[in-house]
C-alpha cells in the first residue's frame, strides 16, 4: 500500500498545489481520460471508468459524525487531513466529497471545502462556480419545468392535473420568498395559471440520479422514471410519458463526469455531486468513489450530517446501487459539540462542564453502536480545537480507554498531515485487524413498513413508529407493486437522533412520526418523511455572503 508517485518533496510540505496534470497523471489516467478546466481543475471521462472497472478496488474509510450542532464538528475537515496524512505515511490515498452549493456558502455555513491545512484546493473556484455541475443540474430540472407548462398550454394531450403536478422549480440559493409562488399569469399567452415553488438545487431528484448512476444510458433511463405529476384520475405521469428524458440526460452530459482537484499536500481529491442529505441519500457520485477506488490503495469519503441520516442512507443506498461497501467508519465529534449534547448553551461553552461532557457522549455511543449493527468496524477521531479544555480532553480520553473504544486525536486543521497521523496509523491498524462484515439492517424484499421501522429502532433508538393516514396510504399502495423492493429514505431533522431537532444527546422512549411518504422511482428510493422538512432553506439575520468581498486584484475573500 505504499505510494510510488514521485513528489517534490519541499512543494508538499509547503502546501503548494501542483498542475492538475500531474495529479491526474499520478492517479493513473491516461492524458486521453480528463479534461482541463484550467490548470488546477479536470474533469475525468467516463472512458476511465470503462478501462478501470472490474479491477482491484482500495480499501474504503467512510467519515460520518454525531449528530450536528451549532458548535461545529468538522467532518469534511478531518476526510481531508485523514487522506493528507496517509499520504504522508506512504499510502496511495485519495479522498471523494460532495460538491459545495451556493446556499449554505453564501448562508449560514460558508465554505465547504475543509479549513486551515486541511483543504481542497482551488477553495474560491470549488465553493463557487466549480466546473458548472450544480448549474447545469438547475439548467435541467427547470427545462423539465418548463416542458410540463408548455405541454398544459399546448392542449395537455396527457391529461396532467394541474392541482398535482409534484415537479417544482430549483435554484441554487437560499431565497424563502421563492417557497411558494404563482406562475402563468398576465393572460393566455403567458400559460396556465398555477401554484408552484422553489427548491434548492441539491434537493432535485436529477441530483440525486446523478450521484447513483454509472453510465449515460442509466442515467437516460432512470430520469425517464421520475414521476412529474399525475392525471385527473390521479395516474403518475412520467418524465418518459412526456418524451423529455433525453434533452434533461443531455444538459447532464458533462455533469456526470467526476471532477479531480487536490488538497493543499497534492492528495486527489475526487469531488462531485451534492445531494440534499435530508431528502436524499448525501453522498458523492458513486462513478467518483469508484474511479477513486480504482485508482488508489485507501479513499476517504464522508455521508452528510449524522450517522443517523448520512451513513445509515450509505449503507442501505449508496452501497446498494455502489456495489462496495466501506472498510473502516470513522465518527469524528469534538468537545464543544458533545457539551451542546450534554445540555451546554452555544454561549457557556467555553466553561469547562465535565459532566455535560459525559452525558453529551451518549450521542455519540449510539451512533458507535449503530455502526456495529452494520458490521463495519468503528472508530473515533476527536477533533481537537484550539481552545479545547485540557481537563475536558482528559476525561474523553479516560471515558472512551474505559468504554474500550478505539480513537484517536487530529487536529489537521491547524497541523496538517501530521497532525492526522495518529488517526491514518488507527485507521490502517483497524483494516488488519477487524476486517468488515456488511450487514444491513433490512432487505430488498422486507416489507416497507418493517424497513421503516428497523431504521427508526435500530438506528435512531425510538420506542415506536407512528403513521399518518397518507403515509399508511402511499404504504398499501406501493406494497400491491415492485416498488416495495426500493430502500427506503429518511428525512429527518439532523440535529437529534429522534424526529424532534430540540432533543439532544440520546433521548430515549419516543416514537417518530412518518407524515408522508413520496416515491422517487428515478432515484431508485422513497422518502419518509418524519415531521416538516424545508427543502429551500432561509437566509439568516447575518448571512454569510455579507462577508464575501472581491478585492481590486481579483481575490475573492470572505467564504468562511
Amino acid at each position: 500500500m505504499h505510494d510510488d508517485w514521485t513528489v517534490d518533496k519541499v512543494s508538499r510540505e509547503l502546501g503548494k498545489p501542483r498542475p492538475i496534470a500531474e495529479i491526474a497523471a499520478s492517479a493513473g489516467f491516461l492524458p486521453e481520460e480528463w479534461i482541463p478546466y484550467g490548470w488546477d481543475k479536470a474533469k475525468i471521462d467516463l472512458s476511465a471508468y470503462e478501462r478501470l472497472k472490474g479491477g482491484k478496488q482500495g480499501k474504503l474509510v467512510l467519515l460520518s459524525a454525531i449528530n450536528p450542532t451549532p458548535a461545529g464538528e468538522g467532518k469534511t475537515t478531518v476526510s481531508i487531513g485523514l487522506a493528507d496524512a496517509l499520504r504522508a505515511l506512504g499510502v496511495r490515498a485519495a479522498v471523494a466529497l460532495r460538491e459545495p452549493s451556493l446556499g449554505p456558502i453564501f448562508g449560514v455555513k460558508g465554505g465547504a471545502t475543509g479549513g486551515g491545512k486541511a483543504e481542497l484546493v482551488p477553495m474560491e473556484d470549488i465553493n463557487m462556480h466549480f466546473t458548472g455541475d450544480l448549474h447545469a443540474i438547475t439548467a435541467a430540472h427547470n427545462l423539465l419545468a418548463a416542458l410540463i407548462d408548455n405541454h398544459l398550454q399546448q392542449g395537455n394531450s396527457l391529461g396532467i392535473d394541474p392541482r398535482r403536478i409534484t415537479w417544482r422549480r430549483v435554484i441554487d440559493m437560499n431565497d424563502r420568498a421563492l417557497r411558494h409562488t404563482l406562475i402563468g399569469l398576465g393572460g393566455v399567452t403567458n400559460g396556465i395559471p398555477r401554484e408552484d415553488g422553489f427548491d434548492i438545487t441539491v434537493t432535485s431528484e436529477l441530483m440525486a440520479i446523478l450521484c447513483l448512476v454509472d453510465s449515460y444510458q442509466a442515467l437516460k433511463e432512470q430520469v425517464a422514471r421520475i414521476v412529474i405529476g399525475y392525471t385527473y384520475d390521479k395516474r403518475p405521469v412520467t418524465v418518459g410519458d412526456l418524451g423529455a428524458h433525453g434533452a434533461v440526460a443531455a444538459l447532464l452530459k458533462d455533469a456526470l463526469k467526476p471532477n479531480l482537484v487536490q488538497t493543499r499536500y497534492g492528495t486527489p481529491a475526487f469531488v462531485h455531486g451534492g445531494p440534499f442529505a435530508n431528502i436524499a441519500h448525501g453522498t458523492n457520485s458513486i462513478l467518483a468513489t469508484k474511479m477513486a477506488l480504482f485508482t488508489h490503495d485507501v479513499v476517504v469519503t464522508e455521508a452528510g450530517f449524522g450517522f443517523d441520516l448520512g451513513a445509515e442512507k450509505y449503507m442501505h443506498i449508496t452501497t446498494l446501487y455502489g456495489g462496495f461497501s466501506p472498510d473502516v467508519i470513522v465518527i469524528v465529534a469534538t468537545l464543544r459539540a458533545l457539551k451542546m449534547h450534554g445540555g451546554v448553551a452555544l454561549k457557556d461553552l467555553t466553561q469547562t462542564n465535565v459532566p455535560a461532557l459525559d452525558k453529551g457522549l451518549t450521542n455519540l455511543y449510539k451512533h458507535l453502536e449503530t455502526a456495529q449493527q452494520f458490521g463495519v468496524p468503528a472508530v473515533v477521531a476527536l477533533n481537537r480545537r484550539a481552545e479545547d479544555d485540557a481537563i475536558e480532553l482528559e476525561a474523553f480520553e479516560d471515558a472512551l480507554n474505559r468504554a474500550g473504544i478505539p480513537y484517536a486525536i487530529a487536529d489537521v486543521y491547524h497541523e496538517g498531515p501530521e497532525g492526522g497521523k495518529n488517526l491514518a496509523e488507527l485507521v490502517l491498524n483497524t483494516f488488519q485487524e477487524k476486517p468488515r462484515d456488511l450487514k444491513r439492517l433490512y432487505r430488498k424484499d422486507t416489507p416497507l413498513e418493517d424497513k421503516i421501522t428497523r431504521v427508526a429502532r435500530g438506528v435512531y433508538g425510538a420506542a415506536g413508529v407512528s403513521f399518518s393516514d397518507e403515509a399508511r396510504r402511499t404504504l398499501a399502495e406501493l406494497e400491491a407493486t415492485d416498488a416495495a423492493r426500493l430502500p427506503v429514505c429518511m428525512a429527518k431533522t439532523q440535529y437529534s437522533l429522534s424526529d424532534d431537532p430540540t432533543r439532544r444527546g440520546r433521548p430515549e422512549g419516543f416514537t417518530v412520526h412518518v407524515r408522508r411518504i413520496e416515491p422517487r422511482y428515478g432515484a431508485g428510493f422513497h422518502v419518509v418523511y418524519l415531521g416538516e422538512i424545508m427543502t429551500m432553506p432561509g437566509l439568516p439575520r447575518k448571512p454569510n455572503a455579507l462577508k464575501v468581498d472581491l478585492t481590486p486584484e481579483g481575490e475573492i475573500t470572505g467564504l468562511y
